[in-house]
């Protein structure tokens, strides 16, 4: 018996403060439109703005609940029902409405604006014989109203809107797939099953891609075990502060042979961190003089109390700094030091101090021990 519910009724893996949260959005954006567009002399709400509701506040990741769908679905769709009233209000009954319904979903299609709460709008313009008024106001003006709530209340309570799919990985100018692509699947790969099933998915293919990808590292932790930042960093780290004069920030990656120094402050949290590549993009690589020159005249003090030439430090350094707990299983490291063109990362603890550094080497040389004494 539980298996049939579930099958009619599929469980939604969203947790109670997201219900809550998506709810009062929901309640408060069709309060503030009603209280607005009833300012501005509008007519009454019109009910397909509870259906844009819930796919804006609830689903706003959605394709469907972006700004171009939801603006322009709504507007198409009332257009093609208040021209379906006229040509076709007096050719019988359910005539004109079936005409909006269908016009209205094949114009979303067209213009890639595919919308749910459209079909309503065109539907409510068809049986109510509504006039050309009946885009702007009511349609036009609450589209927009309950738009600009929307964005300001996800925006607020941490759910980016318009939704931005996952950060891309680092774009190195060549013709090769991403690190993890190039064993696991593609995004062609991906594509081509979604032409394979011919139908509207509610889910925006990069964001898919990238649950499939957390997917395959939770695997991964599942299968190899429980290893974690701190059981493979390195302890000892060589750290700088804000003001370690350059001659010595120089020095001190020469000595220890490595490309990066975390800049800390009194309470060792990470601000910042200098790399070999800090010094030469502040050293300047255009110009006739060689790069030894010119690392030269960047270590060189001005001698001046006040000068625009770096001095110390924090004044090359790059912040902030992306780090990692401790308690960041490896699989997890994967994505970041190699998509997203980390070659370093700061280990922190609870209190964001920092307790050790991962680097490209340590994340290899610990997956391959975990293969190597994983369990055949």
């Amino acid at each position: 018996m539980k298996g049939r519910w579930q099958h009619w009724a599929p469980a939604l893996n969203v947790g109670r403060p997201e219900r809550w949260r998506a709810a009062l959005g929901a309640g408060l954006g069709i309060l503030l439109t009603g209280l607005l567009s009833h300012a501005l002399g509008a007519p009454a709400l019109i009910a397909p703005m509870g259906a844009s509701a819930v796919l804006l506040f609830a689903l706003p990741a959605s394709p469907l609940a972006q700004p171009w769908n939801m603006l322009l679905g709504n507007l198409v769709s009332a257009c093609v029902g208040v021209a379906s009233a006229s040509l076709l209000g007096h050719a019988g009954p359910g005539v004109a409405p079936a005409a909006a319904m269908a016009g209205a979903l094949a114009a979303m299609f067209a213009l890639r604006c595919l919308h749910p709460p459209g079909g309503a709008i065109a539907l409510t313009a068809a049986l109510q014989g509504a006039g050309p008024g009946f885009v702007l106001v009511p349609v036009g003006l609450e589209s927009l109203l309950l738009l600009a709530v929307a964005v300001a209340y996800n925006n607020a309570t941490r759910h980016p809107y318009p939704h931005r799919p996952p950060a891309p990985a680092a774009d190195h100018g060549t013709r090769d797939l991403p690190p993890r692509e190039r064993l696991g699947f593609t995004r062609e790969d991906l594509d081509a099953v979604l032409r394979q099933q011919d139908q509207v998915l509610d889910v925006d293919p990069d964001d898919l891609a990238e649950l499939l990808h957390q997917t395959e590292q939770r695997a991964f932790r599942r299968l190899q075990g429980e290893v974690r930042c701190g059981d493979i960093m390195s302890r000892d780290v060589v750290t700088l502060d804000f003001g370690t004069p350059l001659q010595e920030a120089w020095d001190t990656l020469r000595q220890h042979r490595i490309h990066a120094l975390p800049v800390l402050d009194r309470g060792r949290r990470v601000v910042g961190i200098v790399t070999l590549t800090d010094f030469l993009h502040h050293a300047g690589l255009d110009g006739p003089a060689s790069l030894g020159e010119r690392v030269r005249t960047l270590l060189r003090p001005s001698g001046r109390s006040h000068s625009l030439h770096p001095e110390v430090a924090g004044q090359i350094m790059t912040h902030p700094v992306r780090t990692a707990p401790a308690s960041l299983h490896v699989g997890e490291l994967v994505p970041l030091l190699s998509d997203r063109n980390f070659h370093h990362l700061p280990i922190v603890d609870e209190r964001q101090r920092l307790v050790g550094m991962v680097t490209q080497s340590d994340l290899v040389a610990a997956l391959y021990h975990m293969r190597a004494t994983a369990t055949p």
